[in-house]
């Protein structure tokens, strides 16, 4: 089943896995006003889907995304970011929280995400990827936090959230200087744990491992993603009694009960697919 927006398309594979592309090929899927308005519709869809329980962020067509589309955005909202009094600057901050609410949702989607990059991911195609939970590319990938180049201080989340996935030092570097990176320095600093050498390959591989996600009991890979996301920048003590007060409250679930029927009677376990 596919699902189109105008910059996405939902494609519902088997066994519990859906792929969100982003569908603007013919601009290297540069992000226009369409994919900031509909993101959390496509992210809202997803959640509501009971057959989903994990899914692919891919692009169409030769790159990931080569981020902001500068041109269609400020010919919509110059008046806006140009605006002269506190009345308009009051718009132009509603206007970035709006904005960040499509990247929030992939990141506070109770169902994981894998990312899969090919060619070119730029400014708000790292803040996307950042918000996944996993993150896989090619080896030609080239990736920038490219916001400093074009005088814009990243407000999409990748300064929020990069320093947990790779560090402040790395997260620096990249943010001060606005350089590329390939696949294979994005995989060394840890921003990317795969690498593929075709954009076939690197699809396939994120789609196995949604499909290996999906396989296992929804609730506890759901409750293994809300105390992740619970510890970061936390104590690890917090963290501890969250994920204890987490255990003593769902652990004991349907999939739980199958799992030690099906270890008393030697078989595999049958997990609830609702």
């Amino acid at each position: 089943m596919k699902t189109s927006f105008e910059f996405f398309e939902i494609e519902e594979k088997e066994d519990g896995v859906a792929v969100v592309f982003l569908n603007r090929p013919d601009k290297r899927n540069s992000m226009n006003w369409s994919f900031w308005r509909d993101l959390p519709d496509v992210v809202d869809e997803i959640n509501n889907n009971s057959k989903i329980r994990a899914f692919v962020v891919a692009g169409r067509g030769k790159s990931f995304s080569t981020g902001l589309d500068l041109d269609s955005f400020f010919q919509e909202f110059g008046s806006v970011v140009q605006g002269q009094f506190g009345d308009d600057r009051r718009k132009f901050y509603e206007l970035i929280l709006r904005m960040q609410k499509g990247i929030n949702a992939v990141y506070d989607s109770p169902k994981p995400s894998v990312a899969a990059i090919q060619k070119h991911c730029i400014g708000g195609g790292l803040d996307l990827i950042s918000a996944c939970d996993i993150r896989y590319a090619t080896y030609d990938a080239s990736i920038s936090l490219r916001e400093a180049k074009v005088a814009i201080v990243a407000d999409m989340g990748s300064i929020n959230r990069l320093p947990s996935i790779i560090g402040q030092g790395h997260t620096r570097e990249l943010a001060y200087t606005g350089k590329d990176i390939d696949g294979e320095e994005a995989y060394r600093i840890g921003l990317v744990s795969k690498l593929f050498k075709t954009q076939e390959e690197l699809l396939a591989g994120a789609i196995q491992t949604a499909t290996e996600i999906a396989a296992n009991p929804q609730i506890v890979v759901q409750g293994v993603k809300e105390v992740m996301n619970f510890a970061e920048g936390k104590p690890l003590s917090a963290g501890l009694n969250y994920v204890a007060v987490w255990n003593s409250s769902f652990l004991d679930s349907k999939d739980f009960r199958e799992v030690l029927t099906s270890f008393r009677e030697r078989k595999r376990p049958e997990y609830n697919k609702g």
